[in-house]
């Protein structure tokens, strides 16, 4: 049975498109302050620090990072970084990972890890390049415990051992994720002008998609920000709610092609983006008090 079923599960993980993510490497560490260490490292693939006793510091490309108990460090593929010992000792996990090209048709999620760390990590044009990202908050413990299992089965010559380190490992990146876009929306709360220029770029998003059928979910993971947040965001800037605004859009791009009697009206609610006709007529009749025919027919026989 488990000869027929383990296969199966590992066919429907490969069944979208994307990179499939891999751990290299999984180190278990205790550090000691009185031994000398390497002046300098760089790897090829990402490195994830966790550190569970101690404290540390970081040079990583000319920068001071300071890591404390419980914090989980990223630094980018090819960088330069060492590491000092602040206290007597230090319990450390690492893994070195990376999206393997190798692994065919590998969905992580919407937006995947790895786009979103380009994102975060400044090959968007709205964040300044950094060498690592630094999370502290409350996903610290999920991404411990996960780093522990992969760690542990990497160790172990258990039945289906690579199938559940490709587990592992989209669990882990998914995570990753989620708290780099709670890090992320945590420091916008700071920074309030960059959280203006986000909610920006999602109105021009949506002003360029509504008739596309597009949801405020997609306007938000556009911008990286949970659709909650966005949506505070965005009624706080402009007045008025992601949803409402999309509406309106459509709402007015419907009327306009109402006015053109070649137009079936079935045919003007999928060119202002509505999924159904039904849709439609209900969202139209709420918003002007008419149905969609009625408007036709008052607009055309002026």
């Amino acid at each position: 049975m488990f000869d027929r079923l383990l296969p199966a599960i590992e066919d429907s993980i490969k069944s979208d498109k994307g990179a499939m993510p891999a751990v290299f490497e999984g180190l278990d560490h205790i550090l000691e302050k009185k031994v000398p260490r390497a002046t300098s490292s760089i790897h090829s693939s990402h490195e994830l620090f966790y550190l569970r006793e101690g404290k540390v510091e970081f040079t990583i490309a000319g920068r001071k990072v300071a890591v404390e108990k419980g914090s989980t460090l990223i630094i980018r593929p090819n960088t330069v970084h060492s590491v000092r010992i602040i206290t007597s000792v230090a319990d450390t996990l690492t893994l070195y990972f990376g999206f393997a090209k190798d692994h065919d048709n590998v969905k992580l999620a919407q937006p995947s890890l790895e786009s979103f760390m380009d994102f975060a990590e400044g090959d968007d044009p709205v964040e300044e390049t950094s060498p690592y990202i630094l999370l502290s908050g409350s996903y610290k413990k999920s991404i411990s415990n996960i780093m522990e299992r992969i760690v542990e089965e990497k160790n172990h010559d258990d039945i289906s051992k690579d199938l559940m380190m490709r587990i592992l490992t989209v669990e882990l990146m998914i995570t990753l994720s989620r708290a780099m876009k709670r890090e992320w929306e945590e420091s916008l709360r700071v920074r309030n002008g960059k959280a203006r220029e986000l909610v920006l770029i999602a109105r021009e998003y949506m002003d360029d998609n509504y008739d596309r059928g597009i949801t405020v979910a997609n306007a938000s993971s556009y911008v990286y920000l949970s659709q909650g947040y966005f949506t505070r965001a965005f009624r706080e800037e402009f007045g008025i709610s992601p949803m409402a605004y999309l509406m309106k859009k459509r709402i007015d791009k419907a009327c306009e092609l109402l006015e053109n009697n070649e137009i079936k009206v079935s045919g003007v609610a999928t060119q202002a983006g509505f999924s159904s006709p039904q849709r439609f007529n209900v969202a139209f009749r709420k918003q002007m008090g008419m149905t969609p025919m009625e408007y036709r027919k008052k607009h055309t026989e002026r």
